[in-house]
C-alpha cells in the first residue's frame, strides 16, 4: 500500500486529470474561441465614410471549432447571423489544419482519462509493473498535455498564418468585403491552455511523490550502568 503522503498526491493528480477532461470537453463545445471586430470595407468605400462614420460599418464576429456568429454592419443597421463550420464552411478554410485541431483535442481527452485511471490506481495500491506506476502516470499526463499544446498551437497558426477570422467573416459574402480590425482569443482558448497547465502540475506532483524524504528518528538515550548502580 502507498504511504499517506503518496496517496494524497496521486488523489490530487487524479482530480486534476478529471478537471482537465471537463475543461477540454467544455472548450470543444463552446463557440467562444475567438472574437473580433470586422469592418465592412465595401460599404465604407461606397459612401466614402470618414472616421466618425466608420462606427456604422464596424460589426462583430465570434466562433469556435464547430459554430459561431457575426453581426454585419454595412450602413443599414446590424444584421445577426449564425453559422456552422461543418459541413460547408470547412471547405473554405484550411480543412486539414482545422480537422487536426479537433483530432488533437479528441486524443487529448482519451489520454486525460487514461491518466486519471492511472493516478487512481497509484493512489489505491503500488502496481507490480513499472509502466503502471508513476512512470506510466507521467507518460499519459505528458501525452495529454502535449496534444492539448499541439491543438492550441495549431489554432493559433490557423488564426495568425492562415487568416481564419477573415475567411470566416467573408464566407458567402458576394457583395461586401470584410476586413479584421481586432481579434482576441477568448475563454475556451484559455481553458485549453489551463488544461495543458494542469497536466504540467500533475507531472510535478508525481515527481514529488517519488522523493524519498528522510525519516525522523528519535534518539534513545543509552543507559550507562556502573558497578555502584548494581550495588544499590
Amino acid at each position: 500500500m502507498p504511504g499517506c503522503f503518496k496517496k494524497t498526491l496521486f488523489a490530487l493528480a487524479s482530480l486534476i486529470s478529471f478537471v482537465s477532461f471537463i475543461l477540454i470537453v467544455v472548450a470543444m463545445g463552446t463557440p467562444k474561441w475567438m472574437t473580433g471586430k470586422i469592418l465592412c470595407k465595401t460599404g465604407a468605400e461606397l459612401v466614402n465614410a470618414t472616421d466618425p462614420e466608420l462606427v456604422k460599418f464596424i460589426g462583430e464576429i465570434y466562433y469556435g471549432l464547430f459554430r459561431g456568429g457575426k453581426i454585419r454592419q454595412c450602413g443599414l443597421g446590424g444584421r445577426r447571423s449564425k453559422f456552422t463550420i461543418f459541413p460547408h464552411m470547412v471547405k473554405k478554410l484550411n480543412t486539414g489544419l482545422h480537422v487536426m485541431i479537433i483530432l488533437f483535442l479528441c486524443v487529448a481527452i482519451f489520454f486525460t482519462l487514461v491518466s486519471f485511471g492511472f493516478c487512481i490506481l497509484n493512489a489505491i495500491k503500488v502496481p507490480y509493473r513499472a509502466i503502471n506506476g508513476p512512470a506510466g502516470a507521467c507518460l499519459w499526463n505528458f501525452l495529454a498535455g502535449g496534444f492539448v499544446v499541439l491543438a492550441v498551437t495549431s489554432f493559433m497558426a490557423a488564426v495568425k498564418l492562415h487568416h481564419l477570422t477573415e475567411r470566416i467573416a467573408n464566407f458567402r459574402e458576394n457583395v461586401f468585403r470584410f476586413i479584421i480590425l481586432e481579434e482576441h482569443f477568448e475563454d475556451c482558448f484559455w481553458i485549453c491552455v489551463a488544461s495543458a497547465t494542469a497536466h504540467a502540475v500533475n507531472l510535478l506532483l508525481i515527481a514529488i511523490s517519488e522523493i524519498n524524504f528522510p525519516e525522523i528518528k528519535t534518539k534513545t538515550e543509552e543507559v550507562n550502568v556502573t558497578a555502584e548502580d548494581i550495588m544499590y
